[in-house]
């Protein structure tokens, strides 16, 4: 059944609790972004995932993507931002409560369940609704959509280092898992030799003792093939669940050190590793992810996450496109040497880096000088945002966190950008009155 409305729509006055209105500060940051968010076309567009009749209520879907705000801006878990919830009377005003309440709205749980039914689309409306609501207060200027910096980076998955050792235990102990849910009594285990042959392995690796390691590995190895064929043997025809097991430890077991597309962890299969040239991490595990920002403000128009480790320059048309989506299109783009050659023949101008100056015109190159604004950016969504590791399940799952990300970080500068706005009306006024230009105002 479609989510129920939240208690601002049907205000009904209670005798014995106050209203959030009266205990609240009405010039806070949050009380005036609950103003200008357009929650009615949030409904509107959230609505059409839910069954129209069957079912109870849905949860609001103002307290929804709320959540999601504040999760994603304050850097925060599932779990975190609920409790967190309980606690602050402007959180609750943003979700659209009228009285303040005393226990958990939801359960965690129903935010993932909720991230899975709006998919990648729905994010970006996320997305595009933070720019909507700067435009409205006007925090983010029109001029400042038309020319975009445009940069990719690794968002890193949560799993651990990848070695040999580790995946062949993994993968064994998983389909030794399988096996018993499925009553599949396996000729054996191994789970009390493997247990000290990889505590073994990660002794002799430390001590640089290599030969006394791979030959731990191989054990593993053998272990992990001896159960595969055991299965395979018991249970011919496996339902699909199994069968992808099987075939992620088949993998794993014939995988070799040159291979392409091999597989890093055995719960997240589609992780790549990047190489990016960095000297103090020589690769990462993730996926790549294509981010653009304003030139100026550095207002995130688009994030997407993008699979199967692409040359940069491929990914421009596909990041372009969503900044059509979620924005404005733009009238200049501004990248780095990484994307000669990008073959995008589109409507926008694509401006690429290079070393020297030479014939740029002069007002041009002062915008391409801005292009390395997004660095810093991108450094803020790893750090601030929840873009260093993600911990989302599946490509989808990276495709919502980037966006998130980027959402999160436009709402908290519009956060900060209201908080300033009124301390600099409130000091403006004060030296109106105290200079005699004002009078008949009385500021405390």
């Amino acid at each position: 059944m479609k989510p129920k409305q939240s208690a601002h729509k049907n205000r009904q006055r209670d005798l014995f609790r106050p209203e959030l209105t009266k205990i609240i500060d009405p010039g806070h940051g949050l009380v005036k972004l609950a103003k200008a968010v357009n929650w009615d076309r949030m409904d509107e567009l959230f609505g059409q995932t839910y069954c129209p009749d069957n079912g109870r209520p849905g949860v609001s879907t103002r307290l929804m993507v709320s959540l999601h705000y504040l999760k994603f801006s304050f850097n925060l878990s599932d779990d975190d931002v609920v409790s967190g919830w309980v606690e602050n009377p402007y959180w609750q005003y943003l979700s659209g409560m009228q009285f303040f309440e005393h226990d958990p709205p939801i359960n965690p749980s129903s935010m993932s369940r909720w991230r899975k039914r709006i998919g990648e689309g729905g994010a970006e409306e996320l997305l595009k609704e933070t720019i909507a609501a700067g435009l409205t207060i006007k925090a983010v200027k029109p001029h400042q959509l038309k020319r975009v910096n445009v940069d990719t980076t690794v968002q890193e998955k949560d799993i651990r280092f990848p070695t040999d050792a580790r995946l062949y235990d993994r993968a064994r102990r998983k389909l030794v898992d399988a096996a018993k849910q499925h009553g599949i009594a396996l000729r054996q285990n191994y789970n009390r030799n493997a247990k000290h042959l990889l505590a073994q392995q990660s002794r002799y690796a430390h001590a640089r003792q290599m030969k006394r390691a791979r030959r731990c590995t191989r054990k593993l190895k053998t272990y992990l093939g001896r159960v595969i064929r055991d299965i395979e043997r018991k249970f011919p025809h496996p339902d699909e669940a199994l069968k992808s097991l099987l075939d992620i430890g088949t993998r794993i077991f014939h995988q070799q050190r040159k291979d392409k597309n091999k597989i890093y962890s055995v719960h997240e299969p589609a992780v790549e590793c990047i190489s990016k040239g960095k000297a103090h991490k020589r690769y990462e595990f993730g996926c790549k992810v294509s981010v653009a920002a304003t030139s100026r403000g550095g207002w995130f128009v688009g994030a997407k996450a993008v699979h199967g480790n692409p040359y940069d320059g491929h990914t421009l048309e596909a990041a372009l496109k969503q900044v059509e989506r979620i924005g404005r299109p733009p009238e200049h783009v501004f990248v780095d040497m990484g994307y000669r050659g990008h073959g995008y023949t589109g409507k926008v101008d694509v401006h690429v880096d290079k070393r020297r100056r030479g014939r740029t015109a002069k007002s041009l190159w002062r915008w391409m000088k801005r292009r390395a604004a997004v660095e810093p950016g991108i450094g803020h969504l790893k750090q601030e945002h929840r873009m260093d590791r993600c911990r989302l399940k599946g490509t989808l799952g990276d495709c919502i966190n980037a966006i998130f990300s980027a959402a999160g970080m436009n709402f908290r500068k519009l956060l900060r950008w209201a908080a300033d706005f009124l301390f600099q009306f409130y000091f403006r006024l004060l030296f109106y009155q105290r200079s005699g230009i004002l009078t008949g105002v009385v500021i405390k």
